[in-house]
């Protein structure tokens, strides 16, 4: 293929060198002002150069891999999305079709194989057409690559501003520069290496960077089974991508192919036959536009914003946040996640039929993590990354956090008052207490007074429900749905029935430093930052927070529900498994990170008492049906915030846990859920198992067997039949009729209070509580504010 090098020309000999100075610098004023630039810039170290100017320029080109197009991958390897600055993707030189190297060789730098960097004979021959009026370049394919990865190198180090000086500006030190970074690349580097690598970093298109990117994009397929009409095209692209677009410029570019062709003939790269059938074939191209981020991620597009927002905010991929992205978004890296595409799919198909067309945006969440490894299968909303018509669009993720515990923006909404799905972390306490599930508490005691003695050896407990005490800053009366719930209950009833005096009755007979640690224990947080703090404790010795005061993500709830599922152990909640550079090095990823939590006999007790609310509490009016009883063992519980503003079902399986959210994602999130219409059914009050149920039970009944439904370890007998407290008895026997208790309405003789700023659990004038005006607490002011079923009912 390569003729014998003439000495006098090849670069690579001290003779060669010595003339391309000569040809290039001493002559400059006739070779360089003519090929270069014009006759007024040589001036200065350039004008007046020698060989000891050539010989202290750099001869050393760091050579990094050219930015590529980042992946992120489903637990199964399927790809979520791509994202890039520079869309490319690198193959090699065996990887590429013989028709695409000849026919750039052709068109680019016919002598590629006969010269050592730099074609003084091209130079020489350019400087001829020059003198006679017609601009001819001389840059080799080598000294192009130089060209480029200088450019690239600039980008990488963020100083893309600087890359107009390596290109039509470049001055003639710029030139020599290059000159001789070419000459030294081909000592270190083969002529196949060079060309592979420029093969790869050439640009065609704004959106195709590489020849695989261009053989994509311009015909969807690769570049190894490009024809030679294909090949010609995009060979003749490189030297003026936009004057040659075959898109826009078809009679031109058709033009420039042919032209490349007729070389690849004169050189003897291919037949007449091979010429003649080429040049005959219409210019048709079949484009495939990348769909580049995680708006066009169409099964996951929230998860995969989230993902993101994870490693910009992870400085182990580099100090500073920009050099972060420029490795997240140009590194090429593979981001292989915990995604599960059927359960992601599941999840989806559920938050989209919640709301239907939704013209008054309503939201819908559901998140889903392993319990025993904390990693997120699903995570989906009722939204569109972008904006389309006729639907919900918003950017940003209900399921999440608004900040990381560093501070960092996580893009989410911050979550929503959880209502009565805090209630098992009392419950808990109970139980951890030595205390037996089926004790008898006083259902009907109403009145916590400002004085009342609660325990608590962490500090002071904050609130009081008292009518007469308001003008004191305390709440109304604490409310349950209906009258009939106001005597004797034993805690068991009063969590699978939801009753908000059962809770507070217990809640007497406990320290709540202990409910406290539990709260901690199992990674409950504020979904909101306060104080200071990007993601608050939900402080349990303010009254309010027992029935689910401050706001709170999705991803939170299931992940502590998970503790329940795993006999105790927290495992925090994980995206990304695996991160692996274009070079296949491995970077840092999350990994399981799991605690003891609670006991794993208290777990047993809260999984027996969440399984009742399904069998035959709050949870047994959600359809379809879900329960152990129904389908395979599972638990679960229900909540309703402040006005029905915010309604959730959160539970698990032994190897699933699941929160499903219904609500306002907008604004404060004050918007009252009642007397409202969703997807064609009106609904005076929206609770916990309307909405939020059926996309849970859905769901769950999809999806959990594929991950495990073992039975739930049993209880200790003494959770069951003995224990502290007030008196026992023993359960009932049968599911009793599920009443309006259950999924009660606002009583239409009581206003509803003027809500609060979202997150605020605190009432005003001196009670935590939620006093008679409201403030999204879970203490039942007259209509109630933020506990399940509106502070008066159950769940």
């Amino acid at each position: 293929m390569a003729s014998r090098k003439n000495p006098l020309f090849d670069t690579a000999t001290t003779l060669g060198k010595i003339l391309v100075f000569l040809g290039v610098s001493a002559i400059c004023g006739v070779l360089v002002a003519g090929l270069l630039v014009p006759a007024a810039a040589v001036s200065g170290s350039a004008a007046s150069g020698s060989i000891e100017f050539f010989d202290t320029l750099p001869a050393e080109l760091k050579v990094d891999p050219p930015n590529q197009t980042t992946r992120i991958l489903a637990a199964d390897g399927s790809e979520i999305a791509s994202v890039y600055t520079e869309n490319r993707t690198k193959v090699s030189l065996d990887q590429i079709s013989p028709f695409v190297k000849e026919a750039v060789i052709a068109v680019e730098d016919s002598r590629f194989y006969d010269h050592g960097g730099v074609d003084t004979t091209g130079i020489l021959r350019a400087l001829v057409s020059t003198a006679r009026g017609n601009r001819q370049g001389a840059s080799t394919i080598t000294q192009q690559y130089v060209n480029n990865v200088l450019n690239a190198n600039l980008a990488a180090e963020g100083n893309e501003d600087q890359i107009k000086l390596n290109g039509v500006n470049k001055g003639v030190g710029d030139k020599l520069r290059e000159m001789k970074l070419a000459i030294a690349l081909e000592k270190e580097f083969s002529k196949e290496q060079i060309l592979e690598g420029y093969l790869n970093i050439v640009f065609f298109n704004r959106d195709a960077y590489g020849i695989e990117a261009a053989s994509r994009f311009f015909f969807s397929t690769s570049a190894k089974d490009l024809t030679l009409p294909q090949a010609a095209l995009l060979a003749g692209l490189v030297n003026s991508p936009s004057a040659f677009d075959p898109i826009n410029n078809p009679e031109a570019s058709k033009q420039r192919r042919d032209l490349v062709l007729k070389l690849m003939f004169d050189q003897g790269k291919i037949t007449q036959a091979d010429y003649d059938a080429a040049v005959a074939t219409p210019v048709e191209t079949n484009v495939t536009r990348p769909k580049q981020g995680c708006a066009y991620a169409a099964t996951a597009p929230y998860f995969c914003d989230y993902v993101l927002h994870l490693l910009e905010n992870n400085p182990a991929y580099g100090a500073e946040r920009e050099e972060r992205e420029r490795l997240i978004y140009g590194g090429g890296l593979t981001i292989t996640t915990t995604l599960d595409p059927a359960a992601q799919a599941a999840a989806q198909e559920q938050v989209n039929a919640s709301a239907g067309a939704n013209p008054d945006k309503w939201g819908a969440a559901l998140v889903s993590v392993q319990p025993n490894s904390g990693k997120i299968v699903a995570m989906a909303q009722n939204t569109t990354f972008l904006p389309a018509e006729g639907s919900f669009d918003s950017q940003v993720n209900f399921n999440v956090d608004k900040l990381d515990r560093d501070g960092n923006d996580l893009n989410g909404l911050g979550g929503a008052q959880p209502g009565s799905t805090m209630k098992p972390f009392t419950f808990a306490e109970w139980l951890n207490e030595g205390k037996s599930m089926n004790t008898v508490v006083n259902s009907a005691q109403r009145r916590y007074p400002l004085n009342f003695p609660w325990r608590n050896s962490c500090g002071q407990v904050t609130g009081a429900y008292n009518t007469a005490q308001k003008a004191l800053g305390a709440a109304d009366d604490l409310q349950n749905a209906e009258p009939q719930w106001y005597r004797p209950l034993s805690v068991l009833e009063g969590l699978y029935n939801s009753i908000n005096t059962v809770t507070f009755a217990s809640a007497a007979q406990l320290d709540f430093c202990g409910i406290q640690k539990i709260v901690d224990a199992t990674g409950l947080h504020g979904g909101l930052p306060a104080d200071g703090d990007p993601n608050p404790k939900i402080d349990m010795s303010t009254l309010a927070n027992l029935l689910g005061s401050t706001q709170t993500s999705p991803l939170t709830m299931a992940s502590a529900f998970a503790t329940f599922a795993n006999d105790g152990k927290f495992c925090e909640a994980i995206a990304i498994t695996s991160v692996t550079d274009q070079t296949g090095k491995q970077l840092p990823a999350q990994s399981t990170n799991c605690r003891d939590a609670v006991k794993p006999e208290v777990a047993r007790g809260v999984n027996y008492a969440l399984q009742e609310v399904l069998n035959r509490g709050s949870g047994s009016l959600i359809q379809p049906r879900i329960s152990t009883r129904t389908t395979f063992p599972i638990g679960a519980k229900t909540g309703t915030s402040n006005n029905n503003g915010s309604t959730w079902v959160v539970g698990h399986t032994t190897g699933l846990a699941t929160a499903a959210w219904f609500g306002d994602p907008l604004g404060a999130q004050d918007r009252a859920g009642q007397n409202i219409t969703v997807n064609g059914k009106f609904y005076q009050g929206i609770d916990g198992y309307m909405i939020a149920g059926p996309m849970f039970s859905r769901f769950m009944a999809q999806i959990a067997p594929a991950y495990g439904t073992d039975p739930f370890p049993a209880p200790p007998s003494s959770m069951l039949n003995g224990g502290g407290g007030s008196t026992t008895r023993t359960p009932a026997t049968s599911a009793p009729q599920a009443t309006r208790a259950q999924a009660p309405a606002p009583a239409a003789t009581q206003p509803a209070p003027a809500p609060a700023p979202a997150g605020n659990g605190d009432s005003g004038s001196g009670s935590d509580s939620g006093s008679g005006s409201g403030s999204g607490s879970d203490s039942g002011s007259g209509s109630g504010s933020a506990n399940d079923d509106n502070g008066r009912g159950n769940g």
